[in-house]
């Protein structure tokens, strides 16, 4: 029952038990009152009657005392006392009047009676007395027959006074009892609404209001700062506590949502920006080694629950390669054909996961692993793939958080196709289109880099010819010109290694820098690629080309010169080996050229011979 109904019950109850204990006390007054009327009625007939019998007693003592003594004052009393015959009718209506019952009205009648019989009795004797008769006057108020009616008359005064004191006893009682009854009532119906006030005092306002409340405000404190951790029991009372309680209950659940909620946005907002410097930094890459940093170091603070790899295409399109990895995910294949991903297959998201309805990608294998496979496509072309697995004791991303899984593969796709142009298009800038060589606009910045910045360091230049080159233009034609070409620019990357670096000069000729590097050193590696060309058949179309040799000229800096002359200085050594019979190599001395001073003869240092056959 709500509060609201209990307290006007409860005030309903009250004013009743109020009105009733009131009409109660007025009743009890009243009957209060009736015993006070009926005391008073039972002392005035007591009165009354006490005072019938007085007055006819003293009337015959003056009668009497009048005959015996014959003196004036006594028949003057007899005489008042005959003029108080008046007063005595009186009072016996006044008897009448007090509501007497049946039997005191007629006991009254035989009193007046006999007080009449008594008076003529009186009087006739006083009569014979002042007649002389005072004999028989004297007989007559102190015979029997007055003494008959004297004691009629009193008897009947105390019969009288005998049914007036029963009848008004029991009024007194009757009135008492009735006024003691309402009295009880009035005081029980008072204690009720005692008990009854105590009750609501302590039952509402203490156990289902106080209580309550002093409970709720610690509650809606905390609430007010925001401390929605307070828990909030359900009151299942059908009240305003109750229904204050509900409303507490949805204002914590509200304030939990919009935490949430805001958590939800700022966790959004975090990975968005997350994202966002994701994404200026892979702009920002100069190559794919910096950019598959990047991925791996912010796809962990972006989706910390997804492991995952990055994978690139290689050139020629049928296998992906791992290029960054983060939080160790279990499928951890370094490689694996382009076939084997769905979603490489179908241009589109796919998720793997052995429990579901859809096929699993192939390169998973049999693990059960929830897997993301993102294709990297730029420019409708497939540049690789954004792989993401779910990680033990966590879920895959949800849906809404995929649109980000794809806005990043979508970047990343486009900065991988970036950095793949640019590195063609550096390429086809610094590098030679038939050997892969860099080419001559290289050798000349990375001279000027060293005279630039390294002047004092070692460094030695190899200047390298094919010998006869012409010969296998002419016999075998371009196309195998080519391949000669194309043998020794390999035969130079696999001699030299992470030793130097190559480069086509020009027509048949190379070039090998080779950084900290004296002139022994340098001899050494040159001799070792001569003899390796110069000892390897070669064939094309079929056909026998024959063994290939170079001659070599070596030049170093600054010990013979500076970095500006070096190639000149190398490139004459290279003359003088193809003077001296090609196939060889020679090491150009301290000499000075002529833009510094003029020719000197060059020095060469001796050599063994090569032990291969030479070219023709």
């Amino acid at each position: 029952m709500r509060i609201n109904e209990i307290t006007n019950w409860a005030y309903g109850v009250t004013v009743i038990l109020t009105v009733l204990s009131g009409g109660a006390f007025i009743l009890s007054t009243k009957s209060a009152d009736q015993e006070r009327v009926a005391v008073e009625e039972h002392l005035a007939l007591d009165a009354l009657a006490e005072e019938l019998a007085l007055g006819a007693e003293e009337r015959s003592d003056e009668a009497r005392l009048y005959v015996m003594r014959g003196e004036e004052r006594h028949l003057l009393a007899f005489q008042e006392k005959e003029a108080d015959e008046t007063r005595l009718e009186g009072t016996i209506g006044d008897i009448r009047s007090l509501g007497g019952s049946d039997a005191e009205l007629a006991a009254l009648v035989e009193v007046e009676r006999h007080a009449d019989v008594l008076d003529k009795v009186e009087e006739a004797a006083v009569a014979a007395y002042q007649g002389g008769d005072r004999s028989g006057a004297r007989e007559t108020l102190f015979g029997p027959e007055h003494e008959r009616q004297q004691t009629l008359l009193l008897e009947t005064v105390t019969r009288f006074r005998q049914l007036a004191g029963t009848r008004t006893e029991g009024a007194v009682a009757t009135a008492k009892s009735r006024a003691d009854w309402w009295d009880t009532a009035a005081k029980a119906m008072l204690g009720v609404t005692a008990v009854l006030f105590l009750a609501v005092l302590y039952f509402i306002l203490k156990r289902r209001v106080a209580v309550p409340l002093v409970r709720m405000t610690g509650i809606v404190t905390r609430l007010a700062k925001q401390d929605y951790a307070v828990e909030v029991p359900l009151d299942p009372r059908q009240d305003e506590i109750g229904e204050m309680n509900k409303a507490i209950h949805i204002f914590r659940e509200n304030g939990l949502e919009r935490d949430r909620l805001d958590a939800e946005r700022r966790a959004d907002q975090r990975t968005k920006d997350l994202i966002l410097h994701m994404m200026h930094r892979v702009q920002a890459c100069q190559t794919q080694a910096e950019l598959a940093e990047v991925v791996t170091r912010f796809a962990p603070q972006i989706f910390p629950n997804l492991a995952g790899h990055l994978y690139v295409l290689n050139d020629s399109r049928t296998m992906l390669a791992e290029m960054g990895t983060w939080l160790e995910p279990r499928h951890s294949t370094a490689s694996f054909p382009m076939d084997a991903c769905w979603g490489l297959r179908r241009g589109r998201p796919h998720l793997s996961n052995h429990g579901q309805d859809d096929v699993p990608c192939q390169h998973l294998g049999e693990s059960d692993v929830t897997g993301l496979c993102i294709p990297l496509t730029a420019q409708g072309d497939t540049i690789g793939l954004l792989y993401f697995e779910e990680r033990p004791g966590h879920e895959m991303a949800p849906e809404s958080a995929r649109l980000y899984l794809e806005l990043i593969a979508e970047n990343i796709g486009l900065a991988i196709a970036n950095l793949q142009l640019r590195d063609r298009l550096t390429n086809l800038a610094v590098r030679d289109a038939l050997t892969g060589l860099l080419n001559r606009r290289c050798l000349d910045e990375a001279l000027a880099r060293h005279a630039r910045e390294a002047a004092e360091t070692p460094l030695s230049c190899l200047m390298i010819d094919i010998d006869h080159f012409k010969r296998f233009n002419d016999e075998f034609g371009h196309d195998a010109g080519d391949v000669v070409m194309q043998y020794v620019a390999q035969m130079l990357l696999d001699t030299i290694g992470a030793a130097g670096t190559c480069y086509r000069f020009g027509g048949e000729e190379f070039t090998v820098l080779l950084p900290e590097t004296g002139e022994i050193v340098a001899f050494d590696i040159a001799e070792r690629l001569r003899q390796k060309i110069a000892t390897t058949p070669l064939s094309h179309r079929g056909r026998i080309l024959g063994l290939v040799s170079v001659s070599i000229g070596i030049a170093v800096s600054p010990a013979q010169g500076p970095v500006t002359t070096l190639v000149t200085r190398a490139d004459a050594a290279l003359l003088e080996a193809k003077a001296a019979g090609r196939n060889q190599t020679v090491a150009a001395g301290a000499a000075k050229f002529p833009e510094e001073g003029g020719p000197t003869p060059l020095k060469q240092i001796n050599r063994p011979q090569s032990p291969g056959p030479r070219a023709p």
